[in-house]
């Protein structure tokens, strides 16, 4: 090591090296020597070049990155000290190559500035040396967040909570500034949300226990007002419960536990969410029946020309629109039919706006969100649309988008599943399994499928089509193997004649690759996404409550929905919603069971202090 220190004073001293030579990644030497914390070499070279002090890595990877970066993060405060004597900038240098950069696959993300470097590697030493060196602590990176949202994503929770303490020491000395919790970075996310979007329950809760104030103690039992800026959604378009609500991010879900965010969603829900969401169920139920019996009771009058097919069953067939409202039943029936346009129109007036305020991918495959009922919801209105167009334009073939309506609507009354704790995860279990299981297992069974329709159609192609008329065309080789595939018949030959000789060997095929291996996948798959879903389940329709409180809060007017809690200037405090919580404290009442090694103990002891007694006497 020595030795290597007087190699590098001669090399300085000999003025033949250059000290601003730049390696493979654009480092130069003091890079080096502050990677493999080597004081003594980075002081030879500050003294030798103080230029290099300043001076930031050039390639794509490391770009911006100066000797300061690495001293900080490797916390060598000595190194850091000498760096800053020698007038390293603290608020300049800005780390934005590709390794630094916040991605999916990055192993961590310390932000641009040095200071938050420091803040990230948890040395509080640091951090104050750099502060009293003039960083500034409210400066933005690239992505707009500050050193205080980049602490709520470290993995080092407790370091976190710590540095976050202290930079907000800091930073109430700096008079004019605001609140540094409201500084929003370019998602609109303040420190607060970002926990919360992130899932950090430990960041979360501690910068609650800062947001709270509590009223008075009596015993164990506690009064606290918790401040509801940024959580709840009433008059907020971005809350906090809105954020986890829409987010991909499981573990922002388990902020719902967390006080007072659970009981601000329980308050909501049993007083406003619940009621008017029965309500919406009901109103729905008697809206579909209506739509049912126009659709039962719809104008039919008898076919007056006659069959040209043997094949023609058809006795009744669809009324003019002249023809169709001249009873009084079909004035009865008109009405239902108005009741039903006028629904779907405010479905449509409903659903739209919030299809472009979520985005199509978000709000159709959320299943948080309701995901595929709001397609369902709005393929339903527009079919009742299109049957009104058709009706009124005389169009024959109504019965199609009114059949599909009719299976639509009334699939959709599932929705109304999540307003119960028992029923709301299996809604999210069957769109798991229609959307994930069995739409994969769809693409394995056409590839199946149109392997063995095109093996049987060859099979039978030279055969008699009346003797054996299950494979005579293509188009019914493929119904008749797709019949096969749901056992929903057996074996589709004439046993009375010769069968080809491979119909043996590709039924069997067929049969053990379809009904055994095939089928039983899908189980499997099914049975693994009921697995993973019972697990979530109480989570689930946590989060199914707060998506539809939210949806009805932002639906009825707010004379019918007030904003829950108080005003905190009722108690002195700043004009901020506030919901005030009672708590007993549970830990003062709990009993300990002595071990009988306890026991032991403390009779010897007694024992033993009585004896002394007795000898001191």
């Amino acid at each position: 090591y020595l030795y290597h220190l007087w190699v590098l004073c001669k090399l300085i001293a000999s003025h033949t090296c250059d000290l601003h030579e730049r390696g493979a990644v654009g480092e130069t030497a003091l890079h080096v020597a502050a990677l493999y914390n080597n004081l003594e070499a980075a002081q030879l070279l500050i003294n030798a070049a103080p230029e290099l002090v300043n001076e930031p890595v050039t390639s794509e990877l490391y770009a911006g990155e100066t000797a300061l970066h690495i001293a900080v993060v490797n916390k060598n405060l000595g190194l850091v000290k000498a760096l800053l004597e020698k007038g390293a900038d603290v608020n300049g240098p800005r780390a934005t190559g590709y390794v630094f950069r916040r991605r999916s696959d990055s192993l961590f993300y310390f932000g641009e500035h040095i200071l938050s470097f420091a803040a990230c590697s948890g040395s509080e030493a640091i951090v104050q040396l750099l502060i009293e060196n003039g960083a500034k602590i409210r400066v933005q990176d690239s992505l707009g967040n500050s050193v205080f949202h980049i602490l709520i994503l470290q993995p080092n929770k407790a370091s976190a909570c710590q540095i976050y303490d202290l930079l907000l020491c800091y930073d109430k000395k700096e008079k004019g500034l605001g609140d540094p919790d409201a500084v929003l970075n370019y998602e609109g996310f303040t420190p607060f949300k970002l926990a919360g979007v992130e899932g950090n329950t430990v960041l979360f809760n501690h910068l609650m226990q800062r947001r709270k104030h509590v009223l008075w103690t009596f015993g164990s039992l506690t009064s606290t007002l918790y401040d509801l800026t940024e959580i709840d959604s009433w008059g907020d378009d971005q809350s906090l419960l809105e954020l986890i609500v829409t987010t991909k991010k499981r573990e922002a879900r388990r902020i719902l536990d967390l006080t007072p965010v659970n009981e601000l969603v329980s308050l909501k829900w049993n007083k406003y969410g619940r009621p008017y969401f029965c309500i919406l169920a009901l109103f729905y139920v008697l809206y579909m029946i209506c739509f049912t019996m126009c659709c039962v009771y719809r104008p039919l009058k008898e076919r007056s020309f006659n069959k040209t097919n043997e094949r023609d069953n058809t006795i009744y067939v669809q009324k003019l629109l002249q023809e169709s409202y001249i009873t009084s039943e079909d004035k009865h029936r008109l009405v239902g039919e108005l009741i039903t346009v006028v629904g779907a129109i405010v479905i449509l007036i409903l659903e739209i706006p919030d299809t472009f305020r979520f985005g199509i991918t978000k709000y159709f495959g959320q299943t948080i969100l309701g995901g595929p009922f709001h397609a369902i919801i709005i393929v339903y209105a527009c079919m009742i649309l299109l049957t009104m167009v058709m009706r009124l334009t005389s169009t024959n073939g109504e019965v199609v988008p009114m059949s599909l309506a009719l299976v639509l609507g009334w699939c959709n009354i599932m929705y109304f599943a999540r307003g119960f704790q028992m029923l709301g995860p299996f809604t999210i279990m069957i769109q798991k399994m229609i959307f994930g299981d069995l739409l994969r297992f769809c693409w394995l069974m056409a590839v199946v499928i149109l392997g063995f329709a095109s093996a049987f159609y060859i099979i039978f192609q030279t055969e008699d089509p009346d003797e054996l008329g299950h494979f005579y065309s293509y188009p019914m080789a493929l119904y008749s193997t797709f019949q096969l595939f749901l056992t929903i018949i057996d074996g589709p030959a004439n046993y009375e004649v010769d069968l080809p000789f491979m119909y043996g060997i590709t039924y069997s095929a067929f049969a053990i690759i379809a009904a055994l291996l095939m089928l039983n996948l899908l189980i499997a798959m099914m049975g693994d996404t009921h697995w993973r879903v019972a697990h979530e389940r109480d989570e689930l329709w946590r989060a199914q409550v707060v998506s539809t409180t939210i949806m009805l809060e932002r639906k009825l007017p707010q004379c019918l929905w007030p904003r829950l809690g108080i005003c905190g200037k009722e108690y002195g405090l700043e004009a901020r919603p506030m919901i005030e919580l009672q708590k007993k404290d549970q830990s003062q009442y709990q009993l300990s069971v002595p071990t009988k090694q306890e026991i032991n103990t403390n009779t010897s002891l007694k024992i033993c202090g009585f004896t002394i007694v007795i000898v001191c006497v």
